[in-house]
């Protein structure tokens, strides 16, 4: 911290007098240097943040469609196409994952279609119910009875291999109120950051100027990097080391569908969309801004982030197996999503703070 030094009044009147009489009565005052990152920001959430919503919310919209499809036509091809849609739709909302901000948490929408494990309990008795299954009555349930990981348990089965003659005619009907609940779910979250809807990207594109939360550029980049931060400790340290580490499959996510590896792999690419700004458009990301200040360091954090989604993607087999086959892979893939979130931590987040 520096100090400053008090001056005296006859100082401060002389240093002024001095300042005067140097400058020409004519000359402009001096420009005061600015640089401004609006357009990274800017760039970031509308090529990576409304984009990628807007394409779980068309993914969840087809994953609908295929459900009422299955339950008209019950053969095991159309079972495939629907937990294909599952994953198709699982995929863009694991990449939103690195900024859980905004409408995603204060309209409690995350805890809505992501909660997991599955009450398989309370399952089983509002299937056993006479309660008439409607969307509205799925949207009412705790999140351990709705989203994605219902859906999941409903397409595959506990064991994950679930035939389609398995199914009951309540299944049915649950699996299309609900997919119909994660659509509208996932459409609400697109429009509440749309410029045609509540127009939440408002917030990052006028960042620093008229935007009430984000008074400042550097508070909006620090909410970004601080999302990074998050998931990486959240896969890094929660989704894949506490199955891992307890030797218990119940703590390992998306474990009907064995989509788990795709599920951390896509959770590490949504670190990588935020800081090269890119999810199918390219635009200005956080790497940029680094680069200009330190290639070395915008460069690494790049290999970083491709070195972990490599080691997971090299997992042999499903992350099932590998919990208590593939130690070293595991533990590969623990380290290297360690090095992501410890070089964020110290290098990325103290460098957007001192801009």
């Amino acid at each position: 911290m520096k100090t400053k030094t008090k001056l005296s009044k006859i100082a401060v009147i002389s240093m002024a007098v001095l300042s005067i009489s140097s400058c020409k009565k004519d000359d402009p005052p001096a420009p005061t240097p600015t640089v401004s990152y609006l357009n990274n920001i800017s760039d970031i959430g509308t090529n990576v943040i409304t984009v990628t919503y807007q394409d779980l919310a068309n993914k969840a919209s087809i994953l609908y469609s295929e459900a009422v499809n299955l339950q008209s036509n019950q053969t095991a091809v159309n079972l495939d196409i629907t937990r294909n849609a599952w994953r198709d739709t699982r995929a863009p909302w694991e990449m939103s994952e690195g900024f859980l901000f905004g409408p995603v948490d204060t309209k409690g929408i995350d805890p809505a279609i992501d909660s997991w494990p599955v009450n398989k309990i309370d399952l089983d008795n509002v299937l056993a119910s006479n309660d008439q299954l409607t969307e509205a009555y799925i949207d009412a349930l705790i999140g351990e009875l709705k989203g994605f990981h219902t859906i999941e348990y409903l397409l595959w089965g506990e064991t994950g291999n679930k035939q389609i003659n398995n199914f009951t005619a309540r299944e049915f009907e649950y699996l299309l109120s609900v997919t119909e609940n994660l659509k509208n779910k996932t459409q609400e979250l697109y429009d509440s950051w749309a410029s045609s809807g509540d127009n939440f990207i408002v917030n990052l594109t006028s960042a620093g100027t008229s935007s009430s939360i984000y008074t400042s550029e550097k508070g909006a980049l620090e909410e970004l990097v601080n999302g990074m931060i998050g998931i990486a400790d959240e896969v890094g340290n929660g989704k894949i080391n506490d199955p891992f580490s307890q030797q218990d499959l119940l703590l390992e996510e998306s474990q009907f569908s064995h989509n788990s590896k795709n599920d951390f792999a896509n959770n590490i690419r949504s670190i990588s969309n935020v800081y090269n700004g890119v999810y199918n458009i390219s635009g200005l990301g956080l790497y940029h801004i680094i680069y200009d200040e330190n290639p070395s360091l915008a460069d690494r954090i790049n290999t970083e982030i491709n070195d972990a989604i490599t080691s997971i993607d090299n997992i042999p087999g499903t992350f099932s197996d590998a919990v208590f086959n593939n130690h070293s892979h595991v533990t590969d893939a623990i380290n290297k999503v360690g090095t992501v979130q410890t070089t964020l931590e110290s290098d990325l987040l103290p460098f957007i703070s001192n801009l």
